[in-house]
């Protein structure tokens, strides 16, 4: 078996931004790809809404800008928002010629033309999308690309355990040189050598009890980059969707946004709307407004859920475009032709991340981020709707431009020490991980959710270190399985957030909290960048 692979490019993460990476940058170079189970499981995916971007002649690149400022709640890089904006129609045209179908619809001649959807916290109907698959859509059509191209070598069932410094050489200038990883066929440690690192990994909804993202989702770019040295900037900022199908066999199925984009209402049980009563906006709000005013009523009420009703539109509407959400509902006994749709909020986003520039790169030579895993400013407090894909798209053309331009002059691939195991054993208490995933999941919803206070910040706290201490020992003792690498990860990103809230003495976007319910007038918005002192 091959213990150590080498190539000029590795990409960690095979989603909308991970692919796109890789099949840029395959014109150029040998390209790697780590994806954790199948290439296509990520949450690109499972993305219903759509992308983001100018594509109408009465919309315009300044009121996109715009938008994405007052969602972002005065913490968005303006120049970075810009940049994304800017690039937007040249990505979603990247995606057409590689035949993604996105929806048509006629105009007012019968002639077909792309079909845009408005959603919250959008001025003009600016998301294009194919139904209410959008992400599953571009993933199946990019993965098809990645396993019929040549220079693309794709590795599943592989989860990186941790990036690999320079120093791990005893080389003085740090820089990164690849990744170990872990089969989870054979359970066999191997290396990923290469010239450049891309952390594509996603994001870390799996930190809290409920959530829309997949399992693969427990923040493992922002912990691995972080114990490496890289700046980790704005955790605080987790998006809670505000409508997650709420069924117990739903498995925080989404409701996409744009069901509300097209007249959804929200609804008490009673039939009552709500949403007037918290922002003049009503259903087409922000969502940390949304996820809030449903939390709120939700707890003053002791309901168990609220309800999305957009049977008042004709069933051929409806069927037309949401028919993956009808199909779903409809397999647990729910025609939402005829009656609203029980919802929930769920964690959703990270907004928060590895701290990059515009073309990806880290603090760390040789190692970019991007999608989820990064902080590029974009989002700032608060992300707007169908901006993620939209970032995915940008950033992921923008760093292969980078490394596309720097590879003639890249040191080549190392060959790095093998992964040692001789001082570790298979471990005969499983449970505990077990358990501690379960503690750590169920405290992160209660007391870092979508409403917070300092004494419930510095309760997860203490529960985090405790944890903390006892899976480093665990750790340290026992071979690595799957299990131990993903909770090692999400107790890492845990510390993060929580540190991050701390730092953060106001309200502002989708942080939230009781002690301090108002954004601080005294002091211009700043990001909260954490930064570990490396021994």
């Amino acid at each position: 078996m091959v213990r150590q692979h080498r190539y000029d490019v590795l990409v960690i993460g095979s989603g909308a931004s991970g692919l796109g990476v890789a099949l840029q940058l395959a014109e150029h170079a040998e390209v790697a790809v780590l994806s954790k189970g199948p290439l296509q499981e990520g949450a690109t995916l499972y993305a219903q809404g759509g992308v983001s971007a100018v594509l109408d002649r009465r919309d315009s690149v300044a009121s996109h800008v715009a938008d994405t400022l007052a969602a972002g709640a005065g913490l968005c890089d303006a120049e970075i928002v810009q940049f994304v904006v800017e690039h937007g129609p040249e990505s979603i045209q990247w995606l057409i010629a590689l035949g993604v179908a996105f929806t048509r619809s006629p105009d007012a001649d019968g002639r077909p033309e792309y079909h845009l959807t408005r959603e919250g916290g959008h001025s003009h109907r600016r998301v294009i999308h194919a139904a209410d698959a959008t992400g599953r859509a571009i993933e199946t059509t990019l993965e098809g690309l990645a396993r019929g191209h040549p220079r693309v070598r794709v590795f599943e069932h592989h989860v990186a355990i941790d990036l690999i410094p320079a120093s791990k050489l005893g080389l003085a200038a740090e820089r990164c040189l690849g990744a170990y990883a872990l089969d989870r066929r054979s359970g066999a440690v191997v290396s990923f050598t290469a010239r450049y690192v891309v952390l594509a990994s996603g994001g870390a909804g799996k930190v809290y009890l409920y959530t829309s993202n997949p399992d693969v989702a427990t923040g493992d770019g922002v912990a691995m980059a972080w114990r490496i040295g890289c700046p980790i900037a704005n955790m605080e900022f987790f998006q809670f969707h505000p409508t997650c199908l709420y069924h117990p066999k739903a498995k925080s199925f989404l409701i996409t946004e744009a069901l509300r984009g097209e007249g959804g209402r929200l609804l008490l049980p009673d039939g009552g709307r709500f949403m007037e009563r918290f922002d003049a906006r009503a259903e087409l709000a922000p969502r940390d407004i949304v996820a809030r005013a449903i939390d709120h009523e939700m707890k003053r009420l002791g309901l168990e859920c609220v309800y999305l009703d957009i049977s008042h539109r004709p069933s051929g509407f409806i069927l037309g475009h949401f028919p993956t959400v009808a199909a779903k509902c409809g397999e647990l006994g729910i025609d939402i032709t005829r009656e609203p749709i029980p919802v929930v909020p769920a964690a959703h986003y990270m907004c928060g991340g590895v701290v990059t520039d515009r073309h990806g790169r880290t603090a760390v030579p040789g190692l970019y981020a991007v999608g989820e895993v990064a902080c590029t400013g974009l989002h700032g407090a608060n992300r707007m709707a169908s901006n993620s894909l939209l970032e995915c798209l940008v950033m992921a053309r923008s760093a292969y431009r980078d490394i596309a331009e720097g590879l003639p002059e890249a040191p080549p691939a190392s060959c790095v020490p093998d992964w040692d195991e001789s001082q570790v054993t298979d471990s005969d208490e499983e449970v505990i991980v077990a358990h501690n995933w379960d503690e750590l999941r169920r405290f992160m919803w209660d007391y870092v959710g979508i409403v917070r206070s300092t004494k419930r910040l510095e309760r997860a706290s203490r529960r985090i270190q405790l944890l903390s201490e006892e899976i480093r020992e665990y750790y340290g003792n026992f071979r690595v399985t799957n299990d131990l690498i993903e909770l090692r990860n999400l107790v890492q990103v845990a510390e993060l957030i929580v540190a991050s809230a701390l730092c953060r003495k106001e309200s502002r976007g989708l942080h939230y909290t009781l002690d301090h319910p108002h954004p601080d007038p005294t002091q211009p918005p700043e990001p909260t960048v954490l930064r570990r002192a490396l021994r």
